[in-house]
């Protein structure tokens, strides 16, 4: 019996004996978990191979290889000709000598996350894991750790939720470019050779042709049974490739396999997917770098990089506002999701400086407001303001900046939050709590400004609320908490 058989077994043998089979009917019976539906703020760790020629973004390793992509010219000038350095010859440069999973994690845990999902192979075929099936490991190879692992143990001894992500569905194709002309990447191959199986590359829009070889998927089945395995994640993440027509069978045999093995261990798992790769209600669904414009009946999930060209390091990044960031954050959760946020640790094991300053400052505005974000649903109304919202994935390069006309509500027992995008000491006007207000009749007890000394005053009047709070300058989301009788 091959490594792969031996965990193809243990998918069959799981499903067999659990309530949950590989169809979307017995899925459906899924429920999102509660450790999700409270968290609302997570960390996504893009760390690889990639991120040790640290250029343009993390699709390095499919983009040196075509030839009229910026990536080919710099990799030619930095590193020499494709037949002499290929990809694969990153992975000794890859020693990662300041890697503290501790510090990592301690950071996360002040900028206020409540789960942490590190990446435990990308496109690339570089697995950060312990795997008896792969040679081409973190452990193996490169700086000789287990990063996964000791990842967990760091995230799990934070009081924090350990989950992961597997991006390798991606790699049928990704490095199939090389094969188009003189390079390190050479047909045929065969199963466990890095670049395996290196196929043409498929039109982006075609769900059903080219199929990947029935032998890829069963792999790629069996490797994501021995991260569970091995770790017990508490939430899988897939990437958009998995909608593909020819992974549906192994997708479902997934997640049967995933949800009966945490019915037995007795936890509350979630997998994260993109497009229509699972029915909604069978998973959780992921927005990239998008929203929603209204709130949804479900649990969902964006998630976004703290810079705008990339998700791994790379010495281009573009990197956002903190103050942006918690605005998308507010907008998501008064819309029931989720924000998992990315950070992208350079080759030695180090955050740089900008997503330090990020984090800090978002853990900062975390720590006096998290209460209108932790555990909270969204309100009646969602939203107010005339800064529009454009819903659907990578929408957020044109995103508008919001004014302190647009305001979120989100809720908690006997509280409503009404959330202001920003504030310069003018007044705040609630069109939907004035004293005709179809929306509102509560009678309001308790009016306090999150992290002010300073008692703000607020007048209803028929078709409106008018909140007076010289005393507010903040670039950032403010708070009011409104607690009722």
């Amino acid at each position: 019996m091959t490594i792969q058989e031996k965990y193809l077994k243990i998918v069959d043998e799981v499903i067999e004996k659990g309530p949950y089979k590989p169809d979307w009917v017995s899925l459906s019976e899924y429920e999102a978990p509660k450790w999700f539906r409270d968290a609302k703020f997570g960390i996504f760790i893009h760390w690889g191979l990639f991120s040790v020629p640290a250029f343009n973004n993390e699709w390095y390793s499919r983009n040196m290889y075509i030839q009229d992509m910026e990536e080919w010219k710099h990799h030619r000038e930095t590193f020499g000709e494709h037949t002499k350095f290929g990809y694969k010859d990153f992975i000794p440069m890859f020693t990662a000598p300041k890697f503290d999973p501790k510090e990592w994690v301690k950071l996360f845990k002040k900028a206020g996350a409540k789960y942490i999902m590190p990446v435990a192979e990308h496109h690339d075929g570089f697995q950060m894991y312990d795997s008896e099936i792969s040679e081409w490991t973190s452990v193996k190879k490169a700086m000789r750790r287990d990063v996964l692992g000791e990842l967990k143990e760091a995230i799990q001894d934070e009081g924090l939720v350990f989950c992961e992500s597997n991006h390798r569905v991606e790699h049928a194709f990704f490095m199939g470019h090389g094969c188009e002309f003189e390079s390190d990447i050479k047909q045929p191959m065969k199963l466990g050779d890095f670049y395996w199986p290196a196929m043409p590359e498929p039109d982006n829009q075609d769900l059903f042709s080219p199929a990947p070889p029935k032998e890829f998927l069963e792999d790629w089945l069996a490797r994501n049974c021995e991260l569970v395995e091995k770790y017990k994640p508490s939430m899988v993440y897939f990437d958009w490739w998995i909608q593909h027509d020819s992974v549906k069978e192994y997708l479902k045999k997934f997640a049967a396999y995933y949800y009966n093995r945490a019915e037995e261990w007795n936890m509350k798992v979630g997998i994260s997917y993109k497009h229509d790769a699972m029915m909604l209600g069978t998973g959780i669904l992921d927005m990239e770098r998008g929203h929603f414009s209204e709130a949804k009946p479900f649990y969902w999930q964006a998630d976004t990089s703290m810079a705008f060209n990339s998700w791994c390091y790379t010495e281009q990044n573009r990197f956002k506002k903190s103050s942006d960031i918690l605005q998308d954050l507010v907008d998501i959760v008064s819309k029931n999701g989720c924000l998992l946020l990315n950070v992208g640790p350079k080759a030695d094991g180090t955050i740089c400086d900008e997503e330090i300053k990020i984090m800090e400052e978002i853990g900062e505005w975390m720590y006096v407001n998290g209460e209108a974000i932790y555990g909270t649903h969204p309100w009646r109304v969602q939203e107010e303001g005339s800064t529009e919202v454009v819903e659907g994935m990578f929408s957020e390069e044109g995103r508008k900046d919001f004014t302190s006309e647009d305001i979120r509500f989100t809720c908690k027992a006997d509280c409503i939050y009404i959330i202001p995008m920003k504030q310069n000491g003018e007044d705040i006007i609630v069109k939907s709590m004035g004293e005709n207000s179809k929306d509102f009749h509560g009678i309001i007890e308790e009016f306090t400004a999150l992290g002010y000394d300073e008692q703000p005053e607020f007048i209803r009047e028929d078709d409106r609320m008018i909140i007076k709070a010289p005393f507010v300058k903040s670039d950032k989301p403010v708070v009011y908490r409104m607690r009722l009788k």
